[in-house]
C-alpha cells in the first residue's frame, strides 16, 4: 500500500482505545456525536443520515453491531456483509471519525462508557404519537442512558425507500440469469 493512501482501518478502534481518545477530545471541549446500527449494505439513506449526524458535533462515533448481534436483530440470513468489512466501509467515509464493534443487545453500555454529548438515531425511533421531538424509549433504551448523564438525544428524519431490507427485497425480485 502506498504511503500516500490513508488506511481507513485506523479509525476502527477497540472500546478501550476509543474511550481514551474520546475522553481526550471531550476534555478539549469537543462535542462527540454517537450513533449505532448494523449498516449492512451501505446505501444512500445511511450516507445522508451519517452526514447529518456528523454535522451536529465535532466528531462522529459509530457503534457497529457485531455479526452475532445483527443476526439476533435482523434474523438468520443477516448480516450479508461481515462486521470487519462493514466497519472498514464505514471508516472510509470522511465524516466518520471512529468505528467500534459491539456485541451487546443494545449500545447502552458503550454509550455509558463514552458519554457522547449527542446520541443520534433515525426518525423511525420517534414515538408514534409525535414528530421527531419525542423518542420511543421502549424501542430506544440508550435514550435513558444519555438523558441520565445530561446528554442530548436527536432523531434524524428517516429517508423513505432507502433501507437495507428494501434493497434485499429488490434484489430478490430480480430475474435470475443462467
Amino acid at each position: 500500500m502506498s504511503n500516500r493512501l490513508f488506511d481507513a482501518r485506523q479509525k476502527i478502534l477497540r472500546r478501550d482505545e476509543l474511550a481514551a481518545d474520546v475522553s481526550r477530545r471531550q476534555q478539549a471541549g469537543e462535542r462527540g456525536v454517537f450513533t449505532n446500527g448494523c449498516f449492512d449494505l451501505l446505501h444512500l439513506g445511511h450516507v445522508r443520515y451519517l452526514q447529518e449526524a456528523r454535522a451536529l458535533g465535532d466528531f462522529l462515533i459509530i457503534g457497529l453491531n457485531s455479526d452475532e448481534s445483527t443476526r439476533s436483530l435482523k434474523g438468520p440470513g443477516r448480516p450479508l456483509v461481515p462486521e470487519a468489512e462493514r466497519a472498514e466501509i464505514l471508516a472510509t467515509l470522511t465524516y466518520v471519525d471512529y468505528v467500534t464493534i459491539f456485541g451487546e443487545p443494545t449500545a447502552g453500555p458503550l454509550v455509558e462508557l463514552l458519554r457522547p454529548a449527542i446520541y443520534v438515531k433515525g426518525g423511525d425511533y420517534a414515538s408514534a404519537d409525535s414528530s421527531l421531538n419525542k423518542v420511543d424509549a421502549d424501542r430506544l433504551p440508550e435514550a435513558k442512558v444519555v438523558q441520565a448523564y445530561g446528554g442530548i438525544v436527536r432523531l434524524i428524519p428517516y429517508v423513505p425507500h432507502h433501507s437495507t431490507s428494501e434493497l434485499i427485497e429488490a434484489i430478490k425480485r430480480l430475474p435470475e440469469h443462467s
